[in-house]
């Protein structure tokens, strides 16, 4: 049972980071580099009031015909709703393909993601690497805007 639990930790674990990571840091692309549309695409998708750490989204731009296709995984039935929302109030945007699952709801799945999150943030070695993000995130967010 503790090796499962474990495994499904570790699986958490990567989810929660790679989650953060689609959104947040978009690898060594500056944002001077990336444009005005997809700079203003994420920053609409990361302000969302119920994007948590076991929301994986991400979107890809076609500048040309003006098509932001949204992709990913979330919690909330809500949360794929308000992306597509907000994402179409973008001007420059001219079609939004949601292409978001919406991941089952249920009160056992939300009860291993409580354990998982409480199983990596309450790890003060990990806590301080969530601190360390969440600055950056902090920082990064307040230049798009």
């Amino acid at each position: 049972m503790t090796k499962s639990f474990e495994f499904l930790t570790a699986g958490m674990l990567f989810l929660a980071f790679n989650a953060t990571s689609v959104l947040a840091f978009p690898g060594a692309e500056s944002d001077r580099v990336r444009s005005r549309l997809e700079r203003e695409v994420r920053h609409e998708l990361v302000m969302l009031p119920y994007y948590s750490v076991f929301d994986n989204l991400a979107f890809r731009v076609d500048e040309a015909t003006g098509t932001v296709t949204l992709m990913g995984q979330v919690v909330r039935p809500t949360l794929k709703d308000d992306a597509e929302r907000v994402v179409k109030s973008i001007e420059g945007v001219e079609r939004v393909k949601n292409e978001i699952e919406v991941l089952p709801l249920s009160p056992e799945d939300d009860r291993i993601r409580i354990a998982a999150y409480r199983a990596i943030y309450g790890d003060p070695a990990l806590k301080v690497m969530c601190i360390r993000r969440f600055r950056r995130f902090t920082s990064s967010s307040k230049m798009v805007s």
